[in-house]
């Protein structure tokens, strides 16, 4: 403004500065918000900001820290991953998105998230620990699979039985492995025991397909036609 004060230029420059002032009053709120845990005024504070400074890494990943304190880790993925192409060496970032893969029963995406913190530093502590336990994991359900398309069911079963004790903690992965186990004492004819399972994993997911296929070749093969 001050090198070349032409009208059209002094209405751009106060315009942004409004903008600017108002930005940095919407900024303050948020923070406000975030320090009351009012996660959901902070959000859509954060929302109008983010419309403007599209390439905040740090405000990305407060609005990331909202959505994953008001449970919906999935809606932080993708400001993390805007987070860690904005900032160098952002391992922070890798590593809670593939904690969030992680706890969403996505072993596969998090070992590669996980990878790329460790790519970036391989003595990060919480990554390498992460890295430990999602690659066992990952290893034990690849196997598991392995061995159903072999039609070695029983080797399944008990493969998916150590999946369960590898990770007691996150549960989404013992439905998975009671679905698995379902399928296998299915296809392996052992059909009270299936019927007993799959109906666990359905009470848990009413809508979860596989299970019911499951169970209805269980029903099948002890003449239960109308179940």
């Amino acid at each position: 403004l001050k090198s070349n004060p032409s009208n059209n230029e002094e209405k751009e420059a106060q315009t942004q500065l409004t903008k600017s002032d108002e930005l940095q009053r919407l900024h303050s709120q948020a923070l406000s918000a975030y320090q009351q845990e009012d996660y959901q005024a902070a959000i859509s504070l954060l929302d109008e900001i983010l419309a403007v400074c599209v390439w905040d890494a740090e405000l990305r990943e407060l609005r990331a820290e909202c959505y994953i304190k008001e449970g919906e880790p999935s809606k932080a993925i993708s400001d993390l991953k805007a987070a860690a192409k904005l900032k160098n060496d952002n391992t922070e970032a890798f590593y809670k998105i593939s904690k969030i893969y992680y706890q969403l029963g996505d072993h596969e995406l998090s070992l590669s998230e996980v990878r790329e913190c460790l790519f970036l530093d391989q003595d990060h502590k919480q990554c390498f620990s992460l890295y430990k336990q999602v690659k066992k994991l990952n290893k034990q359900i690849e196997s598991a699979e392995e061995f159903i398309r072999e039609g070695r069911y029983e080797d399944a079963i008990s493969k998916y039985e150590t999946v369960m004790k590898t990770e007691p903690e996150v549960p989404i992965y013992s439905t998975r492995a009671k679905e698995r186990i379902c399928h296998c004492l299915s296809k392996n004819q052992q059909a009270t025991e299936a019927i007993k399972l799959c109906t666990e994993v359905l009470q848990l997911e009413p809508t979860n397909v596989n299970a019911l296929k499951d169970r209805a070749e269980a029903y099948l093969l002890e003449d239960l036609y109308e179940e």
